[in-house]
Formats: C-alpha cells, sequence, structure tokens
C-alpha cells in the first residue's frame, strides 16, 4: 500500500471515489466543498486535491476541472478506506437457496454461482471449474491397449473414475501392468493428485539410484498419467453487462475484453493465481498484467472442497465499481459455493 495519507488528504480522497463510483463524473473541489463537511474552504480543497494529483491519487481528465481516481487512488481506498458492507438476510437468502441444495451436481453449482454474481454484481461473473488435480487417488489400474499405449483408470475421491490414455517406450503385458498397479495401490493410495504426483518423480529417480525396476517404471508410468490434462475452464456469465459502462463502451476495448474471456487462457492464468490465497484478492485496472484489463477491476476469492482449495470465483467489471458491495457478494458467494460442494445444507 501507498505511504499513508494524512487524515483531511484521506476524507477527501474517500469522498472523491465514493462520488465517482456513484455518478461516473469528474469530481471538482466545490462539489467537494459541499459535500465535506470539514469546513474547508474550496482553496484548502483545491491545494489538497492538487497534492493528491501530483503524488498520483488522482488525475484531471483533459475534458473537465474535475478529478478521478487512479488506479492508486483505488488501491488507497480499497486498502485504508474502505469499509465493506455486510449482505442482507435476502441477498444471504437468495444465495443459499441457489449453492446448498443437495441434489445439484458440481457443474450445475458453478453455473449457479457464476449467475449469481452476475445478477447481483450487475457486471461479469467468472467461477472456474474445480480442479481435478485436487482429487484424492483411491485406486489406480493399467490396462494394455493396441501398441505402446495403455489405459489407465483412475479412481478419485469417493467414486469419480477417470480414464486416460498414456503412451509407453514398449508394450506392456496385462500381469505386467497389474504388478505396478498393486505397488502404487498399496504405497499411494490416498494421496492428493497434486503432492502424488511429485512424489512420483522423486521415486522414480530414487528407484533409478537404487537400481528398482519395478517401482521406476510403476512410477514413471503414473507420473504420466497425473500429468495435467491441458488447460482448465471456466463459467462465465453476464457479459452483456459490461456493455452498459462508460468506461469500457470503447468498441475495440470491448471486443478485446470479450475475446480475451473466451479464449480463457489468460484469465485463467490470472485466476490461478488466485489459488494461492485463502482470502478475497483485487486486482484494479493495470495490476492484472493484461492489457486487456487496464480499465477493469477483478475481485475474486478461492472455493473450497474438502478443505482444499479447488477454484476460483470472482466478478469483473470498470475499474469504478462499487467494490463496498462487491466484496461481500464475492466473498459469501465462495463460502456458500463451498459448502454446497461439500453437500452442507
Amino acid at each position: 500500500m501507498s505511504k499513508a495519507l494524512d487524515d483531511r488528504a484521506a476524507e477527501l480522497l474517500k469522498l472523491l471515489v465514493e462520488r465517482y463510483i456513484r455518478d461516473g463524473q469528474p469530481v471538482g473541489s466545490r462539489t467537494l466543498s459541499r459535500m465535506a463537511g470539514l469546513a474547508l474552504s474550496p482553496a484548502t480543497i483545491r491545494n489538497v486535491m492538487a497534492d493528491l494529483d501530483e503524488l498520483g491519487f488522482v488525475a484531471s481528465p483533459h475534458t473537465s476541472a474535475g478529478r478521478i481516481p487512479t488506479t492508486r487512488g483505488y488501491r488507497y481506498f480499497v486498502d485504508a478506506l474502505l469499509s465493506p458492507e455486510s449482505l442482507s438476510a435476502n441477498e444471504k437468502e437468495l444465495i443459499a437457496s441457489e449453492l446448498l441444495p443437495r441434489d445439484r451436481s458440481p457443474a450445475d453449482l458453478v453455473q449457479a454461482a457464476s449467475n449469481l454474481l452476475s445478477e447481483m454484481s450487475r457486471m461479469a461473473g467468472v467461477v472456474t471449474m474445480p480442479r481435478r488435480n485436487l482429487a484424492v487417488l483411491r485406486r489406480i489400474e493399467f490396462l494394455p491397449l493396441s501398441g505402446n499405449r495403455v489405459l489407465t483408470i483412475l479412481v478419485v475421491n469417493q467414486h469419480e473414475v477417470q480414464n486416460r490414455i498414456i503412451y509407453t517406450e514398449r508394450p506392456y503385458g496385462a500381469d505386467e501392468l497389474e504388478r505396478y498397479a498393486n505397488l502404487l495401490n498399496e504405497h499411494f493410495a490416498g494421496r492428493d493428485l497434486v503432492s502424488l504426483r511429485q512424489a512420483l518423480v522423486e521415486e522414480a529417480a530414487d528407484a533409478q539410484a537404487h537400481v528398482n525396476l519395478l517401482l521406476r517404471e510403476a512410477a514413471t508410468m503414473a507420473e504420466q498419467a497425473l500429468r495435467p490434462q491441458g488447460a482448465g475452464d471456466y463459467i462465465v456469465a453476464g457479459r452483456p453487462n459490461l456493455m452498459g459502462f462508460q468506461e469500457l463502451a470503447d468498441v475495440q476495448r470491448l471486443r478485446g475484453l470479450f475475446e480475451a474471456l473466451d479464449a480463457k487462457r489468460d484469465l485463467l492464468d490470472l485466476f490461478d493465481q488466485c489459488l494461492n490465497a485463502d482470502r478475497v484478492q483485487l486486482f484494479i485496472g493495470d495490476e492484472s498484467g493484461y492489457r486487456v484489463l487496464d480499465e477493469c477491476s477483478v475481485v475474486t476469492a478461492p472455493y473450497y472442497v474438502d478443505g482444499k482449495i479447488a477454484g476460483t470465483l470472482g466478478v469483473i467489471g470498470p475499474t469504478r465499481m462499487a467494490y463496498h458491495r462487491i466484496i461481500p457478494i464475492v466473498r459469501e458467494t465462495a463460502r456458500l459455493l463451498s459448502a454446497g460442494l461439500k453437500g452442507e445444507g
């Protein structure tokens, strides 16, 4: 966070950001003098605004004498001045009614969460699909196929079955593959797939050193079966909402943003960064590192399955968003999606 402002500058920055979020128009010193209730003259306010401008917290558009917040101004506002509001009982009940029914599949819950984020924020709601590589291995089996191919059958979590075909350097017989599977099930069942894959890499190297051919072959084969299967995915709702914001109305900007939402790669990279956090995160303007989001803010939170972070959800909208409202919406949706995926009522 930026160096702390004195109380007067902080209060005026807070008022300016709140007014700009509400109206979308540059805020002048005269307007602030009427709002502040600080018994400050317009001249004093102009001086403070000039200081904030020089520090990079606000900027003056060419067409107006008023000022608007910069990315740095928004960041200071969010980190030091913002008081997120509590959701109403009706809003909490709405989210719970969509995400806690026991008869909904994970895919349905993810879609419902995306729709809720969009409807409640009136922006775009994004929810990544639960990461399969966070699943826990219950059993692994190998079956020989024609050529140098092996069918790997993974039983994960309680009853989910994943089938993957791997390519080997030579053909394997059924008996040989059964020995490999028995060895792996004996030593590695119950491990989550992320840590298991790393353990298999280490076991294969250790087996190489100790000339344990059976363990090396089994570990190498299983590690190949557990490699990530390409990019993840997410569900997005509410793209048309973004067309209603003046800041995003430029056709080229909107086209770039929609193309990024469709292509998914960059946004998945951004949302994957949030898997390392256990709380709400904000990327304001160019903080995301992606040019297409320079005029946007992204508010994210992780959600959990069986106590482990399984994915990320969030809201994408203009930097002029009502952070005091969007943050609790994202936080509560993440909490109840986690509960819904665990099957808690």
